[in-house]
């Protein structure tokens, strides 16, 4: 009975011992000590803008697995960082840029920052890490050049609208499972390196400082936007290839020669070639896929306009040497509503046969050869021109 009695006492101490012990247990010992500390200094780097309240649930005595953002694997590795409220027009968050810290989650495969106002560089020891597939880090500050090093299991790479300078590095595009690549609205500078064997599908480098050619890219882009650089020389021999194309952008460029025929045939609802030194004849192969915009203003195109555009919703070819008489496939796409906008002020046209627009068409047709009917005239947006035609000594013989 005593020896009974003696047992209980420490039956109930041993037990009071474990209840205590798992008590003060932190929670977040499920969680490997080097990703406990990183968390740790990336929430010491950053902080949230007014009005967000994103790290509102980053309270170390809990666990950093269940803080926003962050996802972790079974053994205790953090896997997914995404920083920041997702939620459109959000606020982002400030500070530096904590590239020590994050290298040292080495397990990350996904790591995000939504825009807003963070600054520093990025170093290769981040964009390396080994099993990191997504980097996405648009609309912040970050500057400085490009990693020389990536992750040989990176899908998809989102540096956009930063201010990274210098020059896109070969290592980049040579990612053998990368297939978006978007770096547009930087300062990067020099040229798209000679070789890309990444198999890509989005590209985009618009609106940077990137100059000379595009060399050949793989057949598996879908997506191309090289706008807003000064790219030159001649496309036709890379485009002919990218037959899968549906997004095409290479305006604002200096761009040369003749367009290729080809991609109007191609499933293409986005065609923009504006503001470059494209010449001579249009010959399109085929027809753009019914609803396409076709912007292929400011250059220096010229013979017909060509009746396979007829099935596009968008024409621009404002600002280029097209003469002749617009086709009446095209008139009857616009006067049937079927073509919203149709673009064709300052041209050499000698005939423009339209009877009527609808109310929500815009249609221009000013200093061509010939005075565009009154009912173009009023369908002209108020910047697109007054109705005004070309002094006859501009026109040669043509007549209208």
């Amino acid at each position: 009975m005593a020896a009974r009695m003696t047992r209980r006492p420490v039956v109930l101490l041993l037990l009071a011992a474990a209840i205590l012990a798992v008590a003060v247990q932190p929670a977040a010992a499920t969680l490997h000590p080097v990703d406990y500390l990183a968390l740790q200094a990336v929430r010491r780097a950053l902080s949230d803008l007014p009005g967000s309240g994103f790290f509102a649930s980053w309270d170390f005595t809990g666990d950093p697995c269940g803080f926003a953002g962050v996802s972790c694997s079974g053994d205790g590795r953090v896997v997914t960082l995404a920083l920041g409220d997702p939620r459109a027009g959000a606020p982002g968050l400030s500070g530096a840029f904590p590239s020590a810290a994050l290298a040292r989650l080495s397990a990350l495969s996904s790591l995000s920052l939504v825009p807003g106002r963070v600054s520093g560089g990025l170093s290769s020891a981040v964009a390396a890490l080994p099993s990191l597939r997504f980097l996405a880090l648009s609309g912040n500050l970050i500057s400085g050049n490009l990693p020389g090093a990536f992750s040989p299991a990176l899908r998809t790479v989102d540096l956009s609208k930063n201010s990274f300078s210098g020059r896109i590095p070969s290592s980049l595009l040579h990612i053998r499972s990368l297939r978006t690549l978007v770096l547009s609205h930087n300062s990067l500078s020099g040229e798209i390196p000679k070789t890309v064997s990444s198999p890509l599908v989005h590209l985009d480098l618009r609106n940077n400082r990137l100059s000379g050619g595009v060399p050949p890219l793989p057949m598996t882009v879908v997506y191309l936007s090289l706008a807003g650089n000064r790219l030159s020389g001649r496309v036709g021999g890379v485009l002919r290839r990218l037959t899968r194309l549906s997004f095409l952008d290479l305006g604002g460029n200096w761009f040369s020669g003749e367009v290729p025929g080809e991609v109007f045939s191609f499933r293409i609802g986005y065609l923009q070639l504006r503001k470059n030194a494209f010449s001579g004849e249009l010959r399109p192969a085929g027809r753009l896929p019914s609803g396409a915009t076709v912007d292929l203003s400011h250059n220096a195109l010229s013979g017909r306009v060509p009746a396979e555009l007829a099935s596009a919703a968008a024409v621009y070819l404002n600002g280029n040497k097209f003469a002749g008489a617009v086709p009446a496939e095209i008139v009857a796409a616009a006067e049937g509503g079927r073509m919203r906008v149709l673009f064709l002020q300052d041209n050499f046209l000698t005939g423009i046969s339209m009877r009527g627009v609808p109310s929500n068409a815009a249609v221009c047709a000013h200093w061509n050869c010939v005075a565009p009917p009154p009912t173009v005239v009023a369908a002209c947006p108020a910047k697109g021109g007054r109705g005004r035609r070309r002094p006859p000594a501009q026109c040669g013989g043509r007549r209208g």
